[in-house]
């Protein structure tokens, strides 16, 4: 076993696939999934509704949860996968809905400062997963899925989010960093395409060597 519990997160765009990732992986090797906070959210549907009265609620929402589960996760003695991570909180979604004009400058100032105190607290990931997709891929998953709060989000939207998401893990300096380019991977229905990818995990960490096949 590893010398100390690993902290995997997995990031990516809406329908991207990361809870399918998360649940396979940690069924995999036995690591505690940590889920995003969706079904549960008293925002998100109110958010894709009117996005620029409830957007800094929302990221607040998203950014006490995440800063909860991140730092449950660091402690813990298990080792754990996270869908989703607490960067792409401030990284990509509030920094958006800045760019677009959906959350006023007091607003996405006041959340940067509080996320840049939190992250002075945070123990970055072992190994950072990017699923990344393509706006038609992520549209058909978004589709398949059927969360009817999600079915009119727009593909502009999506665009921003993906072009915010190219120049964030470009410049992802905080430890391991696997890109798993997944436009035709099926690794939900495909064996051969979940192996590949735990190949990938496997050679990303080198802690993973000490698992069995």
């Amino acid at each position: 076993m590893p010398s100390h519990p690993l902290f995997i997160a997995v990031a990516g765009n809406i329908g991207a696939g990361k809870s399918s990732l998360a649940r396979l992986l940690g069924d995999r090797f036995n690591w505690k999934p940590y889920y995003e906070s969706v079904d549960d959210n008293p925002y998100l549907a109110d958010f894709y509704a009117d996005m620029e009265r409830w957007s800094f609620h929302l990221q607040i929402y998203f950014l006490a949860n995440r800063f909860k589960g991140h730092k449950e996760i660091v402690e813990s003695s298990e080792s754990v996968i996270q869908d989703r991570s607490i960067y792409e909180d401030a990284e990509i979604f509030a920094r958006n809905l800045y760019d677009i004009g959906k959350m006023t400058e007091r607003d996405y100032t006041n959340y940067v400062s509080l996320f840049h105190v939190m992250m002075e607290y945070l123990k970055p990931p072992d190994l950072l997963i990017y699923l990344k997709a393509n706006v038609d891929t992520l549209l058909q998953q978004i589709s398949r899925r059927g969360r009817s709060f999600e079915q009119g989000i727009p593909r502009v939207y999506l665009e921003q989010l993906n072009k915010l998401y190219t120049s964030w893990i470009d410049n992802y300096k905080l430890g391991p960093l696997l890109v798993i380019e997944s436009d035709n991977l099926d690794f939900v229905n495909k064996k051969e395409d979940l192996e590949y990818i735990i190949a990938r995990v496997k050679e990303s960490l080198p802690q993973m060597q000490l698992f069995g096949p």
